[in-house]
């Protein structure tokens, strides 16, 4: 693989940008404003190499600039950051040593590209996340209204949980029209919804958070997700297996459907797990796995489920 000889680091705050050029070792601050990227997006070209982090909506106006200029970037997850920063033994942290540090992952390690932005996905992703962050309030204040005493504060907790519902019916609302008007995006939630234990939410969560399914082995789906189980030997001892990081919502998605699915068509494999000695919540992580790898084949052939 030919590594990139033209690395530029970007750390990304609210409001501004600290770059670092690892060809000239130059560092400055533009403001994280569409007009300030576009006019640093049009300094470069195909040569260069953007490395930033995830950093969510304030990464968007500089994906967007980046891959409208068919410029390469790399959208570096920041635990990948933090591990390659105490690999390097560096211990300080500011802005400008973080622009740096992440033009030196560019330099050394070969990234993945990102892909261009897909503004309906991104959306639907969006409204997925403000629905899950609406039924955790839900649930938190139903746990609360069962250990209430005054007739006060069960009134108004059951205001708050009314209200609650109605925002997330409202949502659920809007991700059904935002399906209707992408039919590529409703077809592949269709597509997943199909098999047995999979239901429209825990589809639109696949189809929204993993756009890779359908694109990468069973293994690197699993280990994308956090469903791969990692070693951990050390000369003669052997460690207890463990899964770890990943996509922590498709996980615990694929988790609840692999519960689901264990009772019908995932039941034989589930029931031969737990004669083979495996816990149950193991047993269930091993069943969403399997779960995955059909869900993955279904995508990438493009085939509804068949029993």
């Amino acid at each position: 693989m030919t590594l990139p000889h033209h690395v530029i680091g970007i750390d990304i705050a609210k409001h501004h940008l600290d770059l670092y050029d690892a060809a000239s070792g130059q560092t400055w601050r533009i403001a994280n404003e569409a007009w300030a990227i576009a006019e640093l997006v049009a300094t470069l070209g195909p040569q260069h190499l953007v490395v930033f982090e995830a950093s969510g909506a304030y990464d968007a106006a500089l994906r967007q600039a980046l891959a409208g200029a068919a410029i390469a970037h790399a959208r570096v997850n920041p635990a990948r950051a933090r591990a390659f920063a105490q690999a390097l033994g560096q211990s300080a942290k500011t802005d400008a040593l973080d622009a740096r540090l992440l033009a030196a992952m560019g330099a050394c390690l070969p990234l993945r590209r990102e892909p261009d932005p897909d503004t309906a996905r991104e959306r639907l992703t969006r409204l997925h996340r403000r629905r899950d962050a609406l039924v955790e309030m839900r649930a938190a204040e139903q746990t609360r209204r069962a250990d209430a005493l005054d007739p006060e504060t069960v009134e108004s907790l059951n205001a708050h949980i009314a209200w609650l519902s109605a925002a997330i019916a409202e949502l659920e609302s809007a991700i059904r029209a935002h399906l209707d008007a992408h039919p590529s995006l409703r077809e592949a939630v269709h597509l997943l919804a199909s098999a047995p234990g999979v239901g429209p939410v825990t589809a639109g969560i696949a189809v929204a958070l993993l756009p890779e399914l359908g694109r990468l082995s069973p293994k690197k789906i699993a280990a994308l997700v956090g469903l791969a189980p990692f070693n951990r030997d050390s000369g003669r001892a052997q460690g207890e297996r463990r899964i770890e990081a990943g996509r922590r919502r498709v996980r615990r998605a694929l988790y609840m459907a692999a519960v689901s699915a264990a009772r019908s068509h995932l039941k034989p494999f589930y029931q031969r797990l737990r004669r083979a000695g495996k816990a149950p919540k193991l047993a269930f992580v091993v069943t969403a796995r399997k779960l995955l790898t059909i869900l993955n084949a279904m995508m990438r052939t493009q085939t509804p489920f068949r029993a």
